[in-house]
């Protein structure tokens, strides 16, 4: 867990470095899935990510263009059990998650799964993110229609069979049922919290190389999400 890690000043240097340097690594340059929906004016539209600490994976996308809201929650259990602390314990069925809501006028469903496997997280670690582990940091898609499914599925095929990554895709395509928007406190967590060590050695690199690998796609002013927009 990544709070965690912070509980404790012993053995440093070790524990803080070792196991988040990998973080800052180049990213894999990956090809855009061949399958897409094409870019039309039809209404917003949202689709829901899973791939380790929310607070990371919700900071690259309130950086993309043509997104318009970003909520940190939980996805893949149920309600009783949506809370931080229970999910913290990886017995609930529950992924960190985020809700991406964005306009398809703008940007792809098939862009922003491009961005998902390159730069926002590590889609070939099973039940793990960096430093995270548990089945709550898992790499997981959840369409909310056949068409996406197909395209997330595919594009999972072509990437496995271009063998662009050292191992095969972990990401799980799961058919959406429901999310919960995770307390106040997770959201927006990287935006207020740059300087914490956690969101430096992890997710900070994670915006630079989606402004490096995708300058079409990033948007230099974050979407906010303030508490009235998180409920409505």
């Amino acid at each position: 867990m990544k709070k965690l890690f912070f509980a404790t000043l012993i053995g440093l240097t070790f524990a803080v470095w070792q196991p988040f340097s990998s973080a800052a690594e180049a990213p894999t340059i990956i090809a855009a899935p061949a399958q897409d929906i094409p870019k039309t004016a039809s209404g917003l539209q949202t689709t829901v990510v899973a791939g380790g600490c929310f607070w990371g994976m919700q900071g690259v996308f309130e950086h993309v263009h043509g997104v318009h809201k970003v909520v940190a929650g939980y996805a893949g259990g149920d309600k009783d059990s949506a809370n931080y602390k229970t999910v913290s314990t990886g017995t609930t069925g529950h992924a960190e998650a985020v809700q991406i809501t964005y306009d398809p006028a703008e940007v792809s469903y098939g862009e922003l799964l491009h961005i998902f496997f390159s730069v926002a997280h590590d889609p070939t670690q099973l039940n793990r993110q960096g430093p995270d582990s548990g089945t709550q940091y898992r790499s997981n898609i959840f369409y909310t229609n056949n068409t996406q499914k197909n395209i997330a599925q595919t594009y999972i095929a072509q990437l496995n069979k271009s063998k662009v990554f050292p191992r095969d895709i972990a990401t799980r395509v799961d058919s959406f049922k429901s999310f919960y928007a995770a307390e106040d406190y997770h959201q927006d967590f990287l935006i207020h919290n740059p300087n914490y060590p956690y969101i430096v050695f992890n997710d900070l690199p994670k915006i630079e190389n989606l402004k490096h690998i995708f300058p079409k796609n990033y948007n230099a002013q974050p979407v906010v999400l303030g508490t009235a927009q998180l409920r409505s």
